[in-house]
């Protein structure tokens, strides 16, 4: 398949999984289903509840969940992908933002957890500085800590009153 149709395909798909996701869940898909399923069960004496019957609804309710479940997926991932780049565009255009957090969904589980014990470390920065104002970015806040640590190191070997602020 060359790349102008299979790029229209993907295209095709995509606006197919937007619209039937929508659609699914709209009041309406709701009430066609509770429909589909009243209708079955006021049935089941008509057939008299055999497993043909069971089998009916059975087939039916796996079939629509299987094709639902790669749809579903299609919007979420597209989706997720939105709200990456967007918080992306945000940390970037941000002076005062850390870009460490830029793609931050590309990393693994090991560098995940690194990040999650930077930020602790940061709180605990914070909760140091004791003003829940101060700067939340990691390499301001490391700065801050470090200037203030400076700080009240050489008023301590002056002998000067050490005030934690």
């Amino acid at each position: 398949m060359s790349q102008p149709a299979h790029r229209r395909l993907l295209h095709l798909f995509d606006h197919f999984a937007g619209a039937a996701t929508r659609q699914a869940g709209s009041p309406l898909a709701f009430a066609l289903a509770v429909f589909v399923v009243a209708a079955w069960a006021i049935s089941g004496p008509l057939f008299g509840y055999s497993e043909t019957w069971q089998l009916v609804i059975n087939t039916g309710t796996t079939i629509v969940t299987f094709l639902m479940v790669f749809l579903i997926q299609q919007s979420q991932n597209k989706d997720s992908i939105a709200v990456h780049l967007k918080l992306n565009e945000l940390l970037a255009s941000h002076r005062e933002a850390s870009n460490h957090l830029v793609a931050i969904e590309d990393l693994d589980e090991e560098e995940l957890r690194a990040l999650v014990a930077f930020y602790r470390q940061l709180a605990k920065l914070a909760d140091e500085e004791g003003d829940v104002k101060c700067s939340h970015s990691i390499d301001e806040a490391r700065q801050n800590h470090e200037s203030k640590a400076a700080t009240r190191r050489k008023r301590q070997t002056r002998g000067e009153p050490v005030t934690v602020a």
